[in-house]
């Protein structure tokens, strides 16, 4: 495959294939700024690649199901901006390499990439009066310090109050973007000294003495630290995993092994499946498929060798959950509510039919298409359906028999 963005650091990344700004924007032809605009999406297209590949055929998949659960619980939206050039890099660099790691470390990784940054507005956050106080650049933005707690870390309702939310902006003043490192970070990171606010501060009763950007770590390890942040990570696992209204002896349960572990997300997963809950018969197949989970799901069923990536990723797109695409920070609902409506249900029907007949294999030219193999799938899938599914694909043609076990009712849950 060829994906040589995935290689690249923030700040590489942009100097390669970001459009030009300002002047040297003007100085382009209309044609060269096409181009340019065309070069700037290809970062994004190798992300989505590498994303659906490592979904479908990688060996490790919980590494692959908890990228998708944190990306989606730190989401950071792609049309914003040029933020196309960095929401590959954010996958890449913060969020894989701590996403069976410890919390703290996943949420500062976060904290410090230019696509949070930039999409969260925190790039602009200045305090007011500061000697870098000037143009856009010249008041709180509060946008970053209320999602951090509220979707990143405490929950809404996990205690913290609107002076909370202004105490952490003035924290986090002068945290902001370095586009092409000139400052030295390859993260694309930029503590801007002259924009912070210098005073003593408290936060959520804790006091956070003036000390410049350390008062940002201080903040984020308070935060990582909190019993809040503990409840609601758990709650949101536990909802992925076993129920939409996961039991709270479950919640409890994770909550307190990960403050005991001080998050090791590792060992809060090694709870969670160990746990009664988890294997109790009553959440068997509870979780309605998100339109990703089920496109993954029903490829890696057929054991699709090369399937059209692309294709792939428009039908995700289709389906109303594109990767990279979610505009609002608490990014997708992971609810069969937010998922399960009749227009969803026949587009996944007609994408099981049209996977069913092999539409979706990459083939040579000459090369014909191949159906999926029903009775190969059936195993694969061990069997798993009602008396009812199993009657309807029994007595129904033998070419229609793959498309109907991938388009079955047990195929919608997991």
């Amino acid at each position: 495959y060829d994906l040589e963005t995935l290689e690249l650091n923030p700040v590489e990344v942009w100097k390669a294939y970001a459009p030009p700004q300002g002047k040297k924007k003007q100085q382009l032809s209309q044609q060269q700024r096409k181009q340019a605009q065309k070069r700037s999406q290809i970062p994004r297209q190798q992300g989505l690649e590498a994303r659906l590949i490592r979904a479908i055929a990688s060996p490790k998949q919980l590494q692959e199901v908890m990228v998708d659960f944190w990306f989606n619980h730190f989401n950071v939206f792609d049309s914003k901006g040029l933020n196309r050039i960095w929401v590959s890099s954010f996958e890449q660099d913060a969020i894989r390499p701590h996403a069976l790691g410890r919390f703290r470390d996943l949420l500062g990784a976060t904290a410090h990439h230019p696509a949070m940054l930039f999409y969260l507005d925190n790039h602009q956050n200045t305090a007011p009066g500061s000697p870098g106080a000037r143009g856009r650049y010249k008041g709180l933005n509060e946008n970053y310090a209320r999602e951090l707690m509220e979707l990143h870390t405490l929950g809404v309702d996990g205690g913290y109050t609107q002076e909370d939310v202004i105490t952490l902006a003035r924290i986090l003043t002068g945290w902001t973007t370095d586009r092409e490192g000139k400052h030295g970070d390859s993260r694309g990171f930029y503590f801007q000294s002259k924009r912070h606010d210098y005073s003593d501060k408290v936060l959520l009763g804790t006091p956070i003495p003036g000390s410049g950007s350390l008062e940002g770590e201080q903040a984020l390890d308070l935060l990582a630290r909190h019993p809040s942040t503990a409840h609601y990570i758990s709650y949101k696992l536990a909802q992925y995993f076993v129920a939409d209204q996961p039991p709270a002896k479950l919640v409890d349960t994770l909550a307190q092994r990960f403050l005991k572990t001080d998050g090791d997300i590792r060992k809060v997963l090694k709870t969670l499946f160990q746990s009664p809950e988890f294997w109790d018969t009553q959440y068997y197949n509870s979780k309605f498929k998100s339109p990703y989970h089920y496109i993954i799901s029903a490829v890696r069923a057929t054991g699709s060798k090369k399937p059209k990536w692309k294709t792939l990723s428009g039908i995700i797109r289709q389906l109303g959950m594109p990767i990279y695409g979610c505009p609002t920070p608490n990014g997708y609902k992971n609810t069969e509510k937010a998922w399960l409506s009749p227009d969803g249900m026949i587009r996944r029907v007609s994408f099981a039919t049209a996977l069913a007949n092999g539409n979706f294999e990459q083939r040579q030219p000459k090369e014909k298409r191949k159906p999926v193999d029903a009775v190969q799938l059936r195993k694969t899938l061990a069997d798993h359906f009602s008396d009812q599914t199993k009657e309807v694909i029994d007595t129904s043609p033998a070419k229609l028999r793959a498309a109907l076990i991938l388009g079955s009712p047990e195929m919608m849950y997991r």
